[in-house]
């Protein structure tokens, strides 16, 4: 890894941008408002010209044959669970709002987010299977309850894609992916704040669930399909999962480590 240095302090502040983002809009209070600073869209382009996939159903199928996103989707890449391209697309573009490319780094797309949120809505994350699902419902008490709505995960991401799309057409008379990066900020920020109506779940809450898969997606080991080629760890100088660190640890000197993935244990994959 190459640590970065810098003599003039214009070159510091974009270095920490990244952490910036996290604290002040990340994680914790969350917000697309920081995210809308820090870059526009990729050139990423999700297959134009593609024929729309149709399914028997519309919260899964393996569609890995048509899952290539365009010449710079990850060498990973096969959808498995949204089987729709236009959803798909629109899912990436929000992705790259929430944590858009900029001078530390690339953003969502060009880690494989949509890919690795696509990869856990397939298994038992996106199913609740390990969840407690007998109710009772009550979706506006999950302020201090957590997350109590009565849809799945892979349900409230399918329905709020969906639902992302078919506003930015009322609002805006365009689809999500056509729009400029800040109108596609406007929509997201109507979602974060729970002004659009969502059958079955609240606007914020799919905002929040969108916002943190794709935080994930960034920093996850890329084992689980995102982080491509570690590099959402090598902008925040993260080394990976290490065995030990006892021939380190009483170094006088600052260590600067190479990021290494869990696969560096797994004889080459898991």
């Amino acid at each position: 890894m190459v640590k970065h240095t810098s003599g003039n302090n214009e070159q510091n502040e974009k270095q920490f941008s990244r952490r910036d983002f996290l604290k002040t809009t990340g994680v914790a209070a969350g917000g697309i408002a920081g995210g809308a600073l820090l870059g526009g869209l990729t050139g990423f382009q999700f297959g134009s010209d593609q024929q729309s996939e149709t399914a028997e159903t519309d919260t899964g199928g393996d569609t890995a044959s048509g899952g290539e996103g365009g010449a710079d989707a990850p060498e990973f890449a096969a959808r498995t669970f949204i089987s729709r391209q236009e959803d798909f697309a629109a899912l990436a573009a929000a992705t790259e709002r929430i944590y858009p490319e900029d001078d530390n780094g690339p953003g969502a797309i060009e880690l494989g987010v949509p890919y690795f949120i696509d990869r856990q809505l397939y298994g038992t994350w996106g199913t609740n299977g390990t969840d407690y699902r007998m109710g009772p419902f009550e979706p506006m008490a999950s302020d201090t309850h957590g997350r109590q709505e009565k849809l799945t995960r892979g349900e409230m991401f399918i329905l709020g894609i969906r639902r992302l799309r078919e506003y930015a057409v009322e609002e805006h008379d365009e689809e999500f992916v056509k729009l400029d990066g800040d109108t596609q900020d406007e929509v997201l920020k109507a979602f974060e704040s729970g002004d659009v109506e969502i059958p079955g779940m609240r606007a914020e809450a799919f905002f929040s669930l969108l916002r943190n898969t794709t935080i994930e997606g960034v920093y996850a080991d890329p084992v689980y399909g995102g982080n491509k080629n570690m590099e959402g760890w090598k902008m925040i100088q993260y080394p990976g999962p290490r065995m030990g660190w006892m021939d380190k640890i009483t170094s006088e000197e600052f260590v600067e480590l190479e990021p290494e993935s869990l696969r560096a244990y797994q004889g080459g994959g898991m």
